[in-house]
């Protein structure tokens, strides 16, 4: 693995003490609330993390991008939020600068159009957008499978077509 001295984390996690999986589980939690390309330390003395954690992100689309010994004995993994590979949309949709509910009423048409379990990306800087399009989501019966943040009220939405 290339390790990569200009890693900074945004959130710190020490699970020191704590045995496998409850470091994974950790980072889990947390890694799924950072937006994508955000950076988790985790600090865990598990000595079945290492194996673990690569297998996790591995398979969620996260990236292990830095492992440290630190001086207490433990070791500290710097773990970057990525895509989950199955949210690779089949359209994506961009309403920035569409006031609500203009992104909803836009992805309602582009979704009429689309195949059942194709997935729709939809991205609005509309500061109501993300509680209108979870609440659109749940009455639609379509599933917000991701929101992520990327600056302030801008998200992309990542909504499978029932």
């Amino acid at each position: 693995m290339a390790q990569s001295p200009a890693v900074s984390p945004g959130v710190t996690l020490d699970l020191s003490g704590v045995s496998c999986p409850g470091p994974i589980i950790g980072a889990k939690k947390i890694v799924m609330e950072l937006a994508e390309g955000e950076v988790l330390l985790l600090i865990s003395d598990c000595p079945a993390t290492m194996d673990e954690l690569h297998t996790w992100a591995e398979r969620t689309g996260n990236q292990v991008v830095k492992t440290e010994r630190l001086t207490s004995g433990a070791t500290g993994y710097y773990v970057r939020r990525g895509r989950r590979p199955e949210l690779e949309p089949q359209v994506s949709l961009d309403m920035r600068g569409s006031v609500c509910p203009g992104p909803i009423l836009e992805a309602k048409k582009v979704l009429g159009g689309m195949a059942s379990g194709e997935i729709l990306r939809l991205v609005s800087n509309c500061p109501g957008a993300r509680a209108d399009v979870e609440g659109w989501a749940r009455v639609t019966g379509c599933k917000l499978e991701d929101v992520v943040e990327f600056g302030s009220h801008d998200w992309e939405f990542y909504i499978r077509k029932a």
